[in-house]
């Protein structure tokens, strides 16, 4: 099941907000959002032992359920959010929840944390995904946030329910601060938003993105699990599946490289900025992932290769 490209666009105008243009436009975005929100369709899919996948709106969240154990990776929004802590009650016999974990900071993926308040025992999350919630939930104009009070800064690992549990931060990717979960026994790995399966990703550069540094994270993430590891993916094309393996992943890093060297190559012949965007190109060989467009991809690009940074 995948994320529709309108639902996408939502959740993207509401991290955009956050991250670029301040809390004012988080906040104008999440009216607009809450005014008219897309149909909420919630889905649990279980993967294989105890751990499986939430669909709603946003990014998909993972779960962990077993007979003294449970663990929620991401909280989409609010609305959606609700739906899903129903649904874990239902599974976990409404049994606490031990860790709520954060994959990064954007608000697709925390939206809905406060649903979780009184409900988990504790939030865990990468350093630098902890200091962009916490920053937002301190502006003056701030939903309620539950905010991470567990960080790492390379590997958080503990065992929840029998369940070895780990989240791992590769260096600068889609953000300054994303980690991958691994649920160790099950060999599941929630991805974040270091996985867009065949589609274009938002490339959060004032948050820390780097996307040379992304192809590399990818190629870690690899080789930090084995071959028949089952990856869930933050958000995916309208007729391609959020979970998948390895192999998705080493085609999302050669997009990522193909669509670096477009751009470099569109520095080169000197296109500016702008016409850059204007450009939405569809790069050879990966006409699965469409056109791509907007400040958030092709801005973020461009902004890359011509500051070399």
């Amino acid at each position: 099941m995948s994320l529709s490209r309108r639902d996408f666009l939502a959740t993207t105008a509401v991290a955009v907000g956050a991250t670029t243009f301040g809390r004012p436009a988080l906040a104008a975005a999440w009216q607009q959002q809450q005014q008219a929100p897309p149909p909420v369709n919630p889905v649990f899919t279980e993967i294989r032992r105890n751990v499986g996948f939430f669909t709603g709106r946003g990014g998909t969240i993972g779960y962990l359920v077993n007979p003294t154990g449970v663990v929620a990776v991401d909280s989409q929004f609010p609305d959606s959010a609700k739906l899903f802590v129903a649904g874990l009650n239902e599974r976990s016999k409404n049994r606490p929840v031990d860790r709520l974990i954060n994959t990064h900071h954007h608000g697709d993926h925390t939206g809905g944390n406060n649903e979780f308040r009184g409900l988990a025992k504790a939030v865990v999350a990468h350093q630098k995904a902890a200091e962009l919630i916490k920053a937002a939930a301190e502006r003056p104009d701030a939903a309620p946030m539950l905010v991470p009070d567990r960080t790492f800064t390379d590997v958080w690992r503990e065992q929840i329910g029998g369940e070895w549990v780990r989240a791992k931060h590769h260096g600068r990717a889609h953000t300054g601060g994303d980690a991958v979960i691994t649920f160790e026994g099950a060999n599941v790995a929630h991805m974040g938003d270091l996985m867009f399966n065949r589609r274009w990703p938002f490339i959060d550069r004032p948050s820390g993105a780097h996307v040379a540094n992304w192809v590399t994270v990818l190629e870690k993430t690899v080789a930090d699990h084995s071959a028949d590891t089952i990856y869930i993916f933050g958000h995916a094309g309208a007729t391609f599946p959020v979970t998948g393996s390895s192999k998705d992943l080493m085609v999302f890093r050669d997009f990522l490289t193909a669509a670096l060297e477009h751009t470099r190559a569109a520095v080169k012949a000197g296109q500016t900025r702008d016409v850059f965007i204007a450009s939405k190109p569809i790069v050879k060989g990966f006409e699965d992932f469409g056109a791509g467009s907007g400040a958030g991809a092709l801005g973020a690009l461009f902004d890359e290769i011509s500051g070399g940074a």
